[in-house]
């Protein structure tokens, strides 16, 4: 009874701030009033008929949370309900207090394992190493825990200690550890140099720390000094920025363009969201010639910049097309009685808009498209004209001026990389070797490969190719039309044929395979700034950012209108 009670109390307390909500909200709005409090009315009355008759008994806290977090879900990823009891953690999060070890956890099979250190944190400082399993935090086994249940229980108020228990490769005895939570951005900017004719690259990692910005011009200022003279250009890699704080996109930008200049506006439906943004004062390096580097995890504000340079043909954008989340969140107490004070709701409030007038969000989450998808298409994507006039549209993140193709691997690649046997083979490389050469100088040799090679021996990676599904399906249908009989010799010879062809796959991907090797094998030692060292040479965005850098002609046209 006293069960039934409780449950009754709490659906009383529901109901009046439900006529409470309603009487204070929809007052006055004609029949937009009347649908919904008709179905304010249905939803308390289903409440009430679960409560009472449903044959076993319902948690009513459970059944509200599965009912609002279901609600919000139809809306978009970013409105959400945080609980009283979540609160703590999310107010830390939102206020750069919260402490983490420095480790980025993956889910390997059934388990955690540490997949990366960041520098100069605690996890480093206890002898953590990647590809270490997480056995237990704080004597609490992370035996069936995911990477968030972890991750919660890692984080914490900076300057905490926390107690793992970690298994590693080769080691039958588990590793102890007491690890101190530090703030878990130590630097935005993992790795700044200079390329080649004086032409400067900064790699930004994210928004989320106040400063950034200072970071990104004491880089760029110590490569111009270390350059002797003014630099011939800049390269900004956003790549995998998933954005973070509006102020110091707003400042980022400033970087590059002078006092007065519109970098984003925002609208919502309540006026006071009706915002502009511009910079304020004048530009660090207002003639520096900039290529910008985008991908499609680049997101929020690494958008905000991108979008901007491209919109004041202040630079040239180059890679892939972006994220495209042009929407603003914002926190809002809920004070519901009885329920607690402290229990918020963030919610999409405002979409963010470019100098050009154009917005970047490329998912419409209200359900307007009759087939179900939530993709803006081309047809209803509008143009808008950059300053000097070059036509940009909305509705699809931020376009490069100039496109690269995403690195595509091959079959056998992706089949390595899925099962983690690259990951695994430098973990224990690691294990076997305490150093190697700087990044710019290690190179993973034809030994090595051999090495690896041997290490896959008895490891299961099996893939099929687009080659044997189209004969897979070539013979499915030849049972069915009844010429299976005339073509089955046929068949399995091309099918013997394709797999002695894949046996030789490792040997002919040789170099693709190698350069994947001595990347994560840096990474091990000299972590995310060794990782971009190693990358540079290769990577095709910089190498195209270069080219459009040193070719001033081509620079010039692609920022102007052809006449």
């Amino acid at each position: 009874m006293k069960y039934i009670s409780n449950k009754k109390s709490i659906l009383t307390l529901f109901l009046i701030a439900v006529i409470a909500f309603t009487s204070y909200s929809f007052l006055g709005n004609g029949s937009r009033y009347f649908v919904i409090a008709q179905n304010m009315d249905l939803y308390s009355k289903l409440y009430k008929e679960l409560n009472n008759t449903y044959v076993d008994n319902v948690e009513p806290s459970k059944l509200m949370r599965t009912g609002i977090d279901a609600m919000l879900k139809s809306l978009d990823p970013y409105t959400n309900y945080i609980s009283e009891a979540q609160i703590e953690t999310y107010r830390m999060q939102q206020n750069s207090a919260a402490g983490a070890i420095g480790a980025e956890l993956m889910q390997y099979g059934e388990d955690v394992v540490i997949e990366e250190i960041i520098e100069d944190m605690g996890a480093q400082a206890a002898g953590l190493m990647a590809g270490d399993v997480i056995l237990e935090v704080n004597g609490k086994s992370a035996e069936g825990r995911s990477v968030a249940e972890i991750t919660q229980v890692l984080e914490g108020q900076t300057d905490t200690d926390v107690r793992i228990s970690v298994k590693r490769m080769g080691q039958s005895d588990p590793i102890e550890a007491t690890i101190t939570r530090s703030k878990e951005v130590v630097t935005s900017v993992p790795y700044h140099g200079l390329l080649e004719d004086g032409i400067a690259y900064v790699k930004l990692k994210t928004f989320l720390k106040h400063g950034c910005t200072a970071e990104v011009i004491d880089a760029i200022a110590e490569l111009e000094k270390e350059h002797g003279s003014e630099l011939k250009g800049l390269v900004f890699d956003l790549r995998s920025n998933g954005g973070g704080l509006l102020n110091e996109a707003i400042s980022m930008v400033n970087i590059f363009v002078g006092s007065g200049n519109m970098v984003v506006s925002t609208k919502g439906k309540i006026k006071s969201w009706d915002k502009e943004y511009k910079t304020n004062s004048g530009a660090r390096f207002g003639d520096l010639p900039v290529t910008v580097l985008v991908n499609e995890r680049s997101a929020s504000a690494s958008e905000i910049v991108s979008g901007a340079i491209q919109d004041l043909d202040r630079g040239v954008i180059i890679g892939q097309r972006s994220f495209g989340k042009g929407l603003v969140q914002q926190s809002k107490k809920m004070n519901i009685i009885g329920i607690g004070n402290d229990a918020q709701i963030k919610l999409t409030v405002a979409k963010y808009y470019l100098p050009s007038g154009r917005c970047v969000q490329a998912l419409d989450y209200s359900g307007r498209y009759r087939d179900g998808t939530i993709s803006v298409p081309d047809s209803l994507r509008t143009k808008f004209k950059t300053a000097n006039g070059r036509t940009v549209y909305d509705g699809s993140g931020v376009e490069p001026d100039v496109f690269t193709d995403a690195p595509k691997y091959s079959n056998i690649t992706e089949s390595l990389r899925k099962k983690h046997l690259i990951f695994d083979y430098a973990t224990k490389y690691r294990l076997k070797h305490d150093s190697i050469a700087p990044p710019k100088e290690y190179a993973f040799t034809d030994a090595d490969f051999e090495d690896f090679v041997q290490f896959l021996e008895d490891k299961q990676y099996n893939y099929k190719t687009s080659t044997e599904k189209v004969l897979e399906k070539l013979r499915k249908s030849a049972e069915q039309e009844k010429y299976f009989a005339a073509i089955d010799e046929s068949l399995s010879s091309l099918e013997e044929k394709i797999a002695k062809e894949k046996s030789q796959d490792l040997r002919k991907y040789k170099n693709e395979l190698k350069d994947l090797l001595q990347a994560e094998i840096i990474k091990r030692y000299y972590y995310q700034n060794g990782a971009v060292q190693a990358n540079l040479e290769k990577d095709v965005e910089v190498k195209k950012a270069i080219e459009v850098i040193k070719d001033e002609s081509r620079y010039k046209e692609i920022l102007t209108v052809a006449k």
